[in-house]
């Protein structure tokens, strides 16, 4: 087993976390590695922590232009076979390079991933634990498209890429600033790379706390609800959409036409019509609501779906009541 490990960082203002990044990269077992962390704009004291560690690692500083353009910048300074990503508040297993190399070399497969955990910093800097996520990308889905255009996901931190597979890819997409991690997994996938999970926890993933606000709300869906419209139009050149590809559209579609209709996005039309299309269905929440503000108004509709929901509730709370 022999190869470099290009580690690529986006930083943007990451003073508080990158210096813990950084040491869990140099802190490989894998000593064949470079480490490449591409400032991105940052106005805080990131700079002048990176130019602290000198030539263990290489920097490029460069204006503010978004995490996937840092990504691009570094894949392109990057001279390994292997590219892990790792963002500048998560952290990397001292094994987690050597271990997928290994699970790379022996199944010559394209793309290594590993268990995760979550974690939080407290204000004192102790260090808390969360959930493991621990999954097989076939449970999800056989069709390694539809398991990465859906519900699996893993944070760059838990996987390493074969440089072919990267570049096949060609770049990170631009146009996804909140989802573009997930974009760029399916479009390995998309690629044929063969995926090989390595077990046990390699990658802990900064779980920030607290819910979603209003406004990152709105970017998420909204770019979830643009992703699946660009796979949409990809999986249409490859023919008649199957009726598996037909039902994960329909259930993206179906979840952000609700969140559209909630939020009062203007997207809402479009994602209704969508939904309808992929899966024929004529009288679920967002087409009954769709249909119900064409003729009514959204302030109609928001009410009549409002009545809807208490006699559904009040409907199951009789059934419940009766076993």
């Amino acid at each position: 087993m022999s190869g470099r490990v290009s580690i690529v960082i986006p930083c943007f203002n990451a003073e508080a976390t990158v210096t813990e990044t950084i040491e869990s990269a140099l802190a490989q077992t894998w000593q064949d590695i470079e480490i490449i962390v591409v400032d991105d704009g940052s106005t805080d004291r990131s700079a002048d922590i990176l130019r602290d560690f000198g030539n263990r690692i290489r920097t490029d500083f460069g204006p503010n232009r978004g995490a996937s353009a840092a990504r691009n910048r570094g894949t392109a300074l990057a001279n390994g076979g292997y590219i892990q990503y790792l963002d500048a508040d998560d952290l990397l297993a001292p094994e987690a390079i050597e271990k997928r190399l290994s699970a790379l070399d022996e199944t010559d497969a394209d793309v290594a991933y590993g268990d995760w955990q979550r974690f939080e910093t407290g204000a004192d800097g102790s260090r808390r634990l969360g959930e493991i996520v621990a999954r097989r990308m076939e449970d999800v889905d056989p069709d390694a498209e539809i398991a990465c255009a859906t519900e699996f996901w893993a944070p760059p931190a838990a996987l390493l890429y074969r440089r072919h597979i990267v570049d096949a890819i060609g770049t990170w997409n631009e146009r996804l600033p909140v989802i573009q991690d997930a974009r760029f997994l399916f479009d390995a996938a998309r690629q044929h790379a063969r995926f090989v999970r390595v077990e046990g926890v390699s990658a802990f993933y900064r779980h920030a706390g607290g819910s979603l606000s209003r406004s990152s709300e709105r970017a998420f869906i909204l770019d979830v609800y643009r992703n699946a419209i660009e796979i949409q139009s990809l999986w249409a050149t490859d023919g008649p959409l199957t009726a598996a590809r037909k039902a994960a559209l329909a259930g993206i579609f179906d979840m952000t036409a609700r969140s559209f209709f909630r939020l009062g996005m203007p997207e809402f039309d479009d994602a209704a019509v969508r939904l309808k299309t992929v899966s024929g269905r004529r009288f679920g929440y967002p087409e009954v609501a769709h249909r119900v503000t064409q003729l009514a108004g959204r302030d109609v509709a928001v009410a009549a779906v409002a009545v809807g929901a208490r006699l559904a509730r009040g409907l199951r709370s009789l059934l419940d009541s009766k076993q």
